[in-house]
Parts: C-alpha cells; sequence; structure tokens
C-alpha cells in the first residue's frame, strides 16, 4: 500500500489516508487487508477506530485506490453512518455461522396439544 496523501482533520479528529495499491499478480487486496495496511502505516493507530471507504480497482489493471480515515476515539466515530461501522465490525469480531434463531412460542389448542 502506497499512501498518496496524508490530511489531519482537526475538526473530525481524524487523519485522512489516500492510498493506491498496486496488486500486481495477486488478488485484489480484501477489506481487512486494506484496514490492516492503513493501521500500520498511521502510527498509533487502532484497526477497530480505521474505517476504509471510497475503493476503485481499475478494469483491467492490479491497481486499487481510496479512502482510509483514522479516528482519534470512539466518540469521533460517531460520524460513520451505521451501514460502514456494521461492514467494518464483521472484521473485528469472529464470524457467526448461525445466528441465534428467535424464540418462538408455540400455540397449545384445548387438548394440550401444539
Amino acid at each position: 500500500m502506497e499512501i498518496i496523501e496524508r490530511k489531519e482533520n482537526p475538526l473530525l479528529k481524524r487523519v485522512e489516508l489516500r492510498f493506491r495499491w498496486n496488486h500486481d499478480k495477486t488478488s485484489t487486496p480484501t477489506l481487512a487487508d486494506m484496514v490492516n495496511a492503513a493501521a500500520k502505516a498511521e502510527p498509533g493507530s487502532k484497526k477497530e477506530l480505521t474505517f476504509v471507504k471510497n475503493v476503485n480497482t481499475r478494469f483491467g489493471q492490479p491497481l486499487t485506490t481510496g479512502l482510509a480515515v483514522i479516528y482519534q476515539d470512539e466518540n469521533a466515530a460517531t460520524v460513520e453512518p451505521e451501514y460502514v461501522h456494521t461492514r467494518h465490525q464483521k472484521l473485528q469480531s469472529p464470524a457467526k455461522e448461525n445466528p441465534p434463531a428467535e424464540e418462538v412460542s408455540e400455540e397449545v389448542n384445548e387438548e394440550g396439544e401444539a
């Protein structure tokens, strides 16, 4: 990952990183790869407060560009929309194969049968 531009945004308490990733002879980087690389590029950052957005992979070229934003604290990160938090939260917690199903109450008829 190559950082093209680094911009500090004190109003939103974040650092914005424009990046370019040349992935010649490898697959397109996953969201988790991009978050990890962006967090490593900024000293003192946390993966939980790193969000990757505006990712664009060029057709026919092994080049991906995007924007990573790294917040100072969780309170500042509330600026991001809920769907971005949901998308990135899946990277932090292990994937659940079978989410717990809601308990379904069975109605019992007069004869005691379900």
